[in-house]
């Protein structure tokens, strides 16, 4: 047994440094290096093309990265080529790539594949046994489960198999059996090529293809664009090449929503502007129009020591926020926690007419309406101006900040301007959201008492059926 216990010890590769890539909100790139910078200790680098970052990591410290909130995919670098040279004509330069396949220093890379599928079917056995002593039978409406990645359904059933067989081999026995049919096993692939820049002579689909094929000859691995093993990317932006290993099967961005709607904010946008607010041990932060909740949520796990409220004034939106935080405490009751719940309250209000106190709120965050797939950027011209007057009332003068999504730019700094007395603009971070170029604004409350200023005055409230209609695209 000691022998065994040596050998196992003796197999344990010695950690080593590698590049890691994650893909990002365009124009939160900043906030994810901070986040980087906080969680894993390493300095994140900022691509040349917008929406990725670059950051060392030492391969004992793998996990860490799967809890950063801010980056949609990670993938590790196999090479990373500043000022590549391509050549002139079309068919030397696919040549030149094909010829790049067999040179490339894949070894390290690939150890860090196979550390993170482990690190993935461990936590999914986690998952697993936890949720195999609390789960009621019959429960059929339980979500899906976070992070895990489109592969969570086999993993699950092969857990499931494994188990059935427990009573003939020891678990051990089974590991080392299927791990050695993996072995022989051809791997399947795909290459995905990302091209940026209008100076190459070639197509993003030949790149990947003539790329694929060399990959598949110096492996002989077998190509598959839907059930793969293995994703190689080709990232080319002008003349930056990075060759990478994808780490993550989907992007993380979808990791707390089960209930969607038809406008629902992606979580690592929703988490990156909540890093704006850099909220405080016990504020108070509000959502006025919270959609499905994706800006709370992030929030709460996150800032468990502050206390969120999210609202719209449409029931569908709140009933869907209501399920997603129930996803949420149930699945960590699953997981084994004994909390009650979770610093957040829901409820169903006029965004214009809120009901909190005067100057009883630190933080307000939220996605605004864009007047774009429902509604009309006319009614936003009176909405916009009502929402800024009623968040000035609610925040506190001075101390308060809100940090506001609008792709209705025009109509948002018009209203910003009617509001100078009250709002100040910090800044500004422009984003990409479904091909919609928007604008994240940091605001600070100014010290300016509600009541004071001719800001303040109201104008006469609309009947309830006008008032839902303004904001119906926010369901």
């Amino acid at each position: 047994m000691n022998e065994g216990s040596a050998a196992v010890v003796e197999d344990v590769p010695q950690p080593f440094t590698v590049t890691v890539g994650a893909t990002v909100p365009t124009g939160f790139e900043p906030t994810a290096a901070e986040e980087v910078q906080e969680k894993i200790g390493a300095v994140a680098r900022v691509s040349k093309d917008r929406g990725r970052i670059y950051f060392e990591i030492s391969t004992d410290n793998l996990i860490k990265v799967h809890h950063l909130k801010s980056v949609d995919n990670l993938f590790v670098v196999v090479e990373y080529y500043d000022n590549y040279q391509f050549k002139e004509t079309k068919e030397e330069a696919l040549l030149d790539l094909q010829q790049l396949a067999s040179v490339l220093p894949w070894t390290n890379a690939l150890e860090v594949w196979k550390l993170n599928n482990s690190l993935k079917k461990k936590r999914s056995r986690r998952r697993g046994a936890a949720t195999s002593k609390t789960k009621p039978s019959g429960d059929s409406a339980e979500p899906e489960k976070p992070q895990a990645g489109s592969d969570a359904p086999q993993e699950k059933q092969g857990e499931g198999e494994a188990s059935q067989e427990q009573e003939t081999s020891p678990p051990a026995e089974q590991d080392s059996e299927s791990q050695e049919q993996n072995e022989n096993k051809p791997l399947k692939f795909r290459v995905t090529c990302n091209r940026a820049g209008d100076k190459h002579s070639f197509t993003s689909n030949e790149a990947a293809r003539d790329f694929g094929g060399a990959v598949q000859e110096f492996f002989q691995w077998k190509a598959d664009m839907t059930k793969f093993d293995v994703e190689v990317l080709l990232n080319i932006h002008n003349n930056e090449v990075v060759i990478g290993i994808a780490l993550t099967e989907e992007s993380l961005h979808r990791r707390n929503i089960t209930h969607f709607g038809p406008t629902t904010l992606r979580s690592t946008l929703a988490y990156g502007m909540l890093r704006l607010c850099k909220p405080q041990t016990s504020d108070v932060i509000i959502d006025p129009m919270c959609g499905t909740g994706a800006i709370p949520l992030e929030g709460v796990i996150e800032w468990s020591d502050s206390f969120f409220l999210s609202g719209d004034n449409h029931d569908m939106a709140v009933s869907r926020t209501v399920n997603n935080i129930n996803h949420i405490v149930k699945r960590r009751q699953d997981g084994g926690s004994t909390s009650p719940g979770l610093p957040i309250d829901t409820a169903q209000w006029d965004l214009c007419h809120l009901p909190m106190r005067t100057s009883s709120v630190d933080i307000i965050t939220t996605d605004m309406p864009f007047g774009k797939r429902m509604g009309s950027r006319k009614k936003n011209w009176d909405l916009y101006p009502s929402c800024l007057r009623e968040m000035a009332r609610v925040c506190r003068p001075g101390t308060g900040r809100a940090v506001l999504l609008t792709q209705d730019k025009k109509c948002f700094q018009k209203a910003l301007f009617r509001m100078g007395g009250l709002w100040k603009k910090s800044h500004t971070v422009w984003v990409n959201v479904g091909g919609l170029h928007a604008g994240v604004f940091v605001l600070r409350r100014t010290g300016a008492i509600f009541g004071s200023t001719p800001e303040d005055e109201r104008e006469p409230r609309k009947p309830a059926e006008s008032q839902e209609e303004d904001v119906q695209e926010k369901v």
